[in-house]
């Protein structure tokens, strides 16, 4: 008793199978079910392919811009104001 490891249990199951739906119906099952993979492979496969492009999109968006070479801007000197400025004595 190994369950459904008998070829005489498959044979029952397809049996009952037949009479059920009958050997038009069947056909048609099998394509229903055919057709169902083929089209949940292909949006498995499109989603892969926008994940893709979208990730390899960010990656290009976020990689950094190429180090610009900062010139240094002499700076201006600063004037002396009234408190900076020694106080002369008269």
């Amino acid at each position: 008793m190994g369950g459904f490891t008998s070829i005489w249990h498959w044979v029952i199951v397809l049996f009952v199978i037949l009479l059920l739906f009958g050997a038009k119906k069947i056909p048609e099952l099998a394509k229903g079910l055919g057709s169902g993979i083929k089209n949940f492979k292909k949006a498995i496969k499109e989603d892969e392919e926008e994940g893709k492009a979208k990730s390899e999109e960010v990656k290009v968006v976020d990689s950094p811009s190429p180090a610009q070479p900062t010139t240094a801007t002499p700076s201006q000197p600063q004037h002396a104001t009234s408190s900076d400025a020694p106080k002369q004595h008269l």
